[in-house]
């Protein structure tokens, strides 16, 4: 293989200030050479070969592979674009992602900072870093709450919007301050996508996501990222890595390239099509808590509009009972009852079914998908209407 398939060598250069348009088409891509697809396709490799020393960028299956290295280079190009300096690195899952911040940096003795409103998996999370003897310190991400506990912590974790209650604090406020105070700064950016956000901009060391959701938004892949620009910690991610195992297949991390091609269509339209949607859930009397970022009423949306470039693609709503909700739900007829979010087909969910969040029984969690927005707001308005008697 020469460099232009393996990702060795570094794809062409975008113009300064190239639109977000432009970077998620062409991001990743290698040098073109004659014949040569401009994506290559997946490389399926245990082992590669290998005389003499182990010098070269492919060695062994689990450390390293062509494809993932694409994926690599066009995940870092979105989440910091202009950046030599950011490593971006891929996992099997978002939750492989997120473990492996967490445990990498974390020894036992010190303290963390997580989001008491964040995603349902971190009560395991806490409980495992308990086991190993880490202090765990929670506050709500509304009004900048985490500040409160930061004192002596080694890492704060924030998660901004929340899931699912959408709440927005100050990434740049945050993350001086735990500066301040000797602290790492990682951002699950999970729901607002590098294209509605880049913490590493705002000054976090870590932009954590799962890429199962918006990114690769076709509902088909998992797949998680870290990007870093702290050199020695991003060192001892990749090393978390590689003892765990937690790769991606070649398969799901072309999927993935592939699929961030059309990213930004994706996002602008659901985007668009959520705050569409917000504004007529805003007009039903039997709507309460609604939440959207977009909304200019909402109470994240000062702080949204400073540090976000979009709003995302969830909506968040509650129903006056559960089996209001459930029968809500069962009437949509262009919305899947799923969990998971920011793919092409619309799907919503009564959140208070698994247990972990902190949220009403007939709380809805909302992921706008890609459909005509007048067909979607029309299937909404009159599931709810259905669901009334």
């Amino acid at each position: 293989m020469n460099d232009s398939t393996t990702g060795a060598g570094h794809g062409p250069a975008l113009p300064d200030g190239a639109g977000d348009g432009t970077r998620a088409v062409r991001a990743g891509l290698p040098e073109p050479v004659k014949h040569e697809p401009t994506l290559p396709g997946p490389v399926f490799a245990a082992h590669f070969h290998l005389p003499g020393d182990p010098t070269g960028p492919y060695t062994y299956g689990r450390d390293e592979n062509p494809t993932w290295t694409l994926l690599e280079r066009a995940i870092g190009e979105l989440e910091a674009p202009g950046r030599d300096d950011v490593e971006a690195l891929v996992f099997a899952s978002g939750m492989a992602a997120i473990s492996a911040v967490l445990f990498s940096q974390l020894r036992a003795g010190d303290a963390v900072v997580l989001p008491s409103d964040g995603y349902q998996a971190l009560p395991l999370v806490r409980d495992q870093l308990e086991t190993y003897g880490i202090e765990v310190r929670t506050a709500p991400t509304g009004g900048d709450a985490q500040l409160d506990v930061l004192d002596g912590a080694k890492l704060l974790w924030i998660e901004t919007p929340s899931n699912p209650g959408l709440d927005v604090c100050d990434v740049r406020r945050l993350a001086e301050a735990a500066h301040a105070r000797g602290a790492l700064v990682a951002v699950d950016n999970t729901l607002a996508t590098p294209l509605g956000q880049r913490p590493l901009e705002l000054g976090a060391d870590f932009a954590v996501a799962s890429g199962t959701k918006q990114l690769t938004g076709h509902g088909d892949v998992l797949l998680g990222y870290v990007t870093g620009r702290n050199a020695e910690a991003m060192a001892a991610v990749r090393r978390w890595r590689k003892i765990v195992g937690a790769i991606p297949g070649p398969m799901e991390a072309w999927l993935a390239h592939r699929s961030i091609a059309t990213l930004h269509l994706r996002v602008d339209r659901q985007n668009a099509t959520a705050l569409t949607l917000a504004r007529a859930l805003r007009e039903r009397p039997d709507v309460t808590g609604l939440r959207y970022p977009g909304l200019p009423d909402d109470p994240s949306h000062e702080i949204a509009s400073r540090q976000m470039r979009r709003y995302g693609c969830v909506v968040s709503f509650t129903l006056p009972t559960r089996e209001r909700a459930n029968r809500f739900l069962d009437a949509l007829r262009l919305v899947d009852d799923a969990t998971s979010f920011g793919g092409v087909r619309s799907t919503a969910e009564r959140r208070g079914r698994w247990g972990g969040d902190a949220v009403p029984e007939g709380f809805i969690r909302f992921s706008v998908g890609a459909e005509d927005p007048e067909d979607l707001v029309a299937d909404v308005l009159r599931a709810l209407d259905e669901s009334a008697g």
